[in-house]
């Protein structure tokens, strides 16, 4: 499957007992805890971020962003915009969509929701993030916002599923050695929470892919 149709997709979000936990440790940075410790007091606060697939020169393409360096959390990473459910919201998918308006200007109520992906937990900022995502007939007219989007990030669907684009390198994190699988994606490095969300996006679309007639 080098070029997923929307009913692909569709299928691929609506997959009966598909193996999340497996998608995401392939992309997932090791050792990575994938649960948030009982020890922990409260409760981890919720994010959504929006998987925005629309038309680009015939093929489907999403939009990631590039954080500036004067966000309060992870500067200059590669990101779905999104962020968190603010008490104003009804909800992650209000959420990923009032945050895509304010990242990107794409305030679209055109934007077909397809579905979701399995909510992340995310042990730096004790959020889980819910993955939302949604579909344009239309190529968007994005106008990043200067004080978060340094640059805006338009990815052919296709790529994402060519297992080339993969990498893992030995890093230093937080003083610790670690493997850290990446895509390179447009000449950008995409790991941590994204790439793990994106993971599990692809490796649904594999198993529709395996499962399509010859």
């Amino acid at each position: 499957m080098l070029n997923p149709t929307l009913d692909d997709i569709q299928r691929a979000l609506e997959l009966p007992n598909f193996d999340h936990e497996r998608a995401w440790r392939l992309m997932a940075p090791r050792p990575r805890a994938l649960r948030r410790s009982p020890n922990l007091p409260g409760a981890a606060r919720d994010a959504a971020v929006l998987l925005l697939l629309y038309p680009r020169d015939g093929e489907l393409t999403f939009v990631l962003t590039r954080r500036t360096d004067s966000v309060g959390t992870h500067k200059g990473q590669i990101s779905l915009p999104g962020g968190a459910v603010e008490p104003g919201d009804d909800g992650p998918v209000a959420a990923a969509l009032r945050e895509t308006c304010e990242e990107l200007a794409v305030c679209d109520e055109n934007i077909r929701l397809l579905g979701e992906l399995t909510p992340l937990y995310v042990v730096v900022s004790d959020f889980v993030i819910h993955p939302i995502v949604g579909y344009l007939p239309a190529h968007p007219q994005f106008v990043p916002q200067p004080s978060e989007v340094a640059e805006v990030i338009e990815v052919r669907l296709a790529d994402l599923l060519d297992e080339q684009v993969k990498v893992v390198e030995r890093w230093t994190l937080s003083g610790v050695e670690v493997d850290v699988p990446y895509y390179r994606l447009n000449g950008h490095v995409i790991w941590g929470a994204t790439a793990i969300i994106l993971s599990e996006f692809e490796n649904r679309l594999r198993v529709v892919a395996r499962t399509d007639p010859a």
